[in-house]
């Protein structure tokens, strides 16, 4: 049993090298609408997300930032890039930086929360 991102994972799926038992959103996903999501198939609030974003470096200018932001929002609305990304089984969801930024946050408390009480060390 392994727990995979579903874009590196669907096409060993769909090619019936993986069974798919369940999905870690909190609903499930038209990539793959047969396998219910691990809040469905009975572990109620269970819920992680695999998100990608893009970064610059610390200092750019935000004119730089909000045009950059600008065009990946623009080409993440094309049917054709939605399309796609979806066949691989991700959801494109376009967001504003500061919207990025708030989700960064709360994943950073989320997950540092868990850390510590769990005593997890890099090793």
């Amino acid at each position: 049993m392994m727990f995979e991102p579903l874009p590196t994972a669907i096409t060993h799926i769909r090619g019936g090298k993986l069974r798919a038992l369940g999905v870690t959103t909190s609903g499930r996903v038209a990539a793959l609408p047969d396998v219910p999501s691990i809040a469905e198939a009975g572990l109620p609030g269970y819920e992680v997300v695999v998100w990608f974003g893009l970064f610059a470096p610390a200092g750019t200018a935000p004119a730089i930032t909000a045009k950059l932001n600008g065009e990946l929002n623009r080409a993440l609305n094309l049917p054709e890039v939605k399309q796609t990304l979806m066949g691989q089984g991700a959801d494109p969801a376009p967001i504003s930086q500061d919207k990025l930024a708030a989700l960064l946050v709360a994943d950073q408390a989320r997950w540092g929360k868990l850390i510590k009480a769990r005593g997890i060390k890099v090793e």
